[in-house]
């Protein structure tokens, strides 16, 4: 994403962000520059082919270091959040975490929640990372944690569904619209956006206002930039992907799936829903529940005019180290080993997106595993002008009010303007209250 790097660089560091932080006192152990035999606890989120490609990283750090034990710990996303919150409360956390992006606003608001990366610069190597990545994990001059990589939501289709209807992937959004109709006549849906911890379903409605209005959602410290008119807009098209059976209505969904993933789904699976919209990081649980190479990048919406403007990237995830470790240096091999290993990386390939480090892409790159979906849709986002994602959108309670909203209106509960007023308003007093 080097296009989009230029971009992130004037975003600078986030050293505005003010929320709850730290309040653990304990006494943080110094590096001293050696290794020791010791057991660290590694811990990270995904789906069955991050997990699968994790695991064989560590079986390899194992023959290089078996003197240093990983302790794996990982789950789905549904609730990583709350868990990981707990154990830094009570100290407990990992030793290595995968942290969201934003989780520095909530855990490390001061910069002092994580360890300073910088003081570890022994073990691990940041030089081929560039300034404007680290910049995302830096607060107040600390290093709180390194960009694994840099993505952005995508579309990816089924391409033996579109095959077998006779239909290309849609490049506007009307295009999109005119698919419901065609998918409706053969009990299908071209696409379908989960209302999930994820937040997708608004986050798509997002992209449309931001292309249509030229605003940003959210800014970078954590101002609301669309107003109460805005925010109607977004669910009015939400509400009309429902009504032009492009998505399946929540309660559908509900009833179809239960409490299943969507990339768990047999709908997904057996071909009834032919489209997902997913960060180029995790797209991998998806294809790898299809034959392969199925599962296909599409182009990202624009209006009838060509704009393309309003997508969004971000850190996709990131690794950090807990203020807690007893063994910062090899915490930080440890880390360094996942981020710039050339043999780590091509057993990771691309489970968490395309490399933000130089030496892992250029490995991937060499050894042809840089393909498939996610580098498609990697190299698509390049050319647009996107808008960098505020950690303040990322929040768990900010997706709680998105996802109440876009409930209300798909049951319909309330109209598009009432709901739009409460999650307005909702949205208004948690980020002010953020800011006391």
């Amino acid at each position: 994403m080097k296009k989009i790097l230029s971009f992130l660089a004037a975003c600078g560091c986030l050293t505005t962000l003010t929320a709850c932080g730290s309040k653990n006192k304990s006494t943080i152990t110094a590096p001293d520059g050696k290794l020791d035999p010791c057991t660290l606890r590694f811990s990270w989120w995904g789906g069955d082919d991050r997990h699968e490609a994790t695991l064989k990283a560590i079986d390899l750090w194992n023959d290089i270091h078996p003197e240093i034990k990983i302790i794996p710990e990982y789950g789905g996303w549904d609730g990583w959040t709350e868990k990981v919150v707990s154990q830094i409360g009570s100290g407990t956390e990992p030793d290595i975490l995968q942290i969201n992006y934003d989780w520095l606003v909530t855990m490390s608001s001061d910069g002092k929640g994580f360890y300073d990366l910088h003081s570890l610069s022994s073990f691990l190597d940041l030089s081929g990372f560039g300034e404007d990545v680290l910049s995302f994990g830096t607060v107040d001059g600390r290093l709180n944690a390194v960009p694994v990589s840099l993505s952005g939501r995508g579309l990816f289709y089924n391409s033996e569904v579109f095959k077998r209807l006779g239909v290309s992937y849609p490049t506007t959004w009307d295009e999109l619209s005119d698919l419901g109709r065609i998918f409706s006549e053969n009990s299908l849906y071209p696409l379908d956006l989960d209302i999930q911890s994820g937040g997708t379903a608004w986050y798509f409605s997002v992209v449309y206002v931001q292309q249509k209005t030229g605003k940003q959602f959210i800014s970078m410290d954590g101002e609301l930039g669309f107003s109460e008119e805005d925010v109607k807009c977004a669910l009015d098209f939400y509400k009309k992907l429902e009504n032009e059976h492009v998505i399946r209505t929540v309660g559908a969904r509900t009833d179809e799936d239960g409490n299943a993933a969507l990339y768990q789904s047999a709908e997904f699976i057996g071909g009834k829903i032919a489209g997902v919209l997913e960060w180029g990081s995790a797209v991998g649980k998806y294809e790898s529940v299809l034959p392969q190479g199925e599962l296909e990048a599409g182009p990202f919406l624009s209006d009838g005019s060509g704009n393309s403007s309003g997508w969004m990237i971000k850190p996709s995830l990131m690794y950090a180290v807990s203020r807690n470790t007893k063994y910062p240096d090899d915490a930080a091999e440890f880390m360094n080993c996942l981020l710039n290993n050339g043999d780590c990386a091509e057993v990771l390939g691309t489970s968490r997106g395309i490399p933000a480090s130089r030496y892992a892409e250029e490995r991937l790159e060499k050894s042809g595993k840089l393909t498939g979906p996610a580098q498609d849709s990697d190299e698509m986002i390049e050319k647009l002008d996107t808008v960098t994602v505020s950690p303040y959108m990322e929040l768990s309670r900010m997706k709680e009010f998105y996802n109440t909203a876009i409930e209300k209106v798909s049951y319909n509960t309330a109209d598009t303007e009432t709901a739009a007023h409460e999650l307005y308003e909702s949205m208004t007093r948690y980020l002010e209250k953020l800011k006391k």
